[in-house]
């Protein structure tokens, strides 16, 4: 199985992930980004999918599509559905984004996901959703 094979199935299943997993996927030196937080290392990457897993009640990935940009760069197109107790009064939110991958000696050296943080968050935040609800549409 190719690198992008296991990425694909890490995240398209990540409901039944084992966070000792991602050094399958991962490098020990790997530079996580996302519009939330920068981690830096195996072990922040971890620390950071157990805290997102016991915070989401629900979530999964649909891939899109993988273009290999050259032999060591990729794009990711995809969609999270996720839910939480916390937002959205429980109900899935979905958020398209996507991600860009280094990949050395068949492990991902650098991860950046681009999304919409109002789109995954701050709209589905009682009251201040309502506002950015508003502002947007105001702005269209």
């Amino acid at each position: 199985m190719t690198i992008l094979e296991k990425f694909s199935s890490f995240y398209t299943n990540l409901a039944s992930m084992q966070v000792n997993e991602l050094a399958n996927i991962y490098n020990k030196d790997v530079v996580f980004i996302d519009p939330i937080a920068k981690h830096e290392g195996l072990s922040a990457v971890e620390s950071y999918f157990t805290k997102l897993l016991i915070n989401s009640q629900h979530c999964d990935f649909t891939i899109h599509s993988k273009q290999l940009n050259d032999s060591n760069n990729c794009t990711v197109t995809w969609t999270m559905k996720f839910t939480s107790s916390k937002m959205n009064k429980g109900k899935p939110i979905s958020v398209d984004g996507i991600t860009m991958l280094v990949i050395e000696n068949d492990k991902i050296t650098y991860h950046r996901d681009y999304y919409d943080l109002g789109q995954m968050l701050y709209e589905n935040v009682p009251l201040l959703g309502l506002i950015i609800k508003r502002i947007r549409r105001s702005l269209a």
